[in-house]
């Protein structure tokens, strides 16, 4: 398997939804021309989204924060009419053991490093 190297963060609760493969899709305003795994950090602060908290059966503060949760693979990026763009995911892994990163987290994409 190959290192992986970037982390893509992410509000919960859309990060549960992929990790429980119900989200597949990621709406962005940028396109990506990343192929490839990539770490899952779940934001510090949680999206205020009453009826995506609903679906889950959670609550802001029931899920990880500021952690790296999971893995899952960018396969593909389209454009939207709207201009936008929608990264296509694939096959997510949830981590055993949540990883904690040492350096600042970035909105989009970031090369998170860990303590030794």
């Amino acid at each position: 398997m190959a290192e992986i190297v970037r982390a893509l963060s992410i509000k919960q609760p859309f990060v549960e939804m992929i990790l429980r493969g119900d989200k597949t899709k990621e709406y962005r305003g940028q396109a990506t021309n990343i192929r490839e795994r990539v770490y899952l950090y779940a934001s510090l602060k949680p999206r205020d989204w009453p009826a995506g908290w609903k679906k889950i059966g959670k609550q802001p503060g029931d899920l990880p924060a500021g952690l790296i949760v999971g893995t899952v693979e960018i396969v593909d990026c389209k454009k939207r009419r709207d201009g936008d763009y929608t990264w296509i995911l694939s096959n997510p892994k949830r981590l055993r053991r949540h990883l904690v990163p040492t350096n600042q987290p970035q909105p989009v994409f970031w090369r998170p490093q860990f303590q030794p």
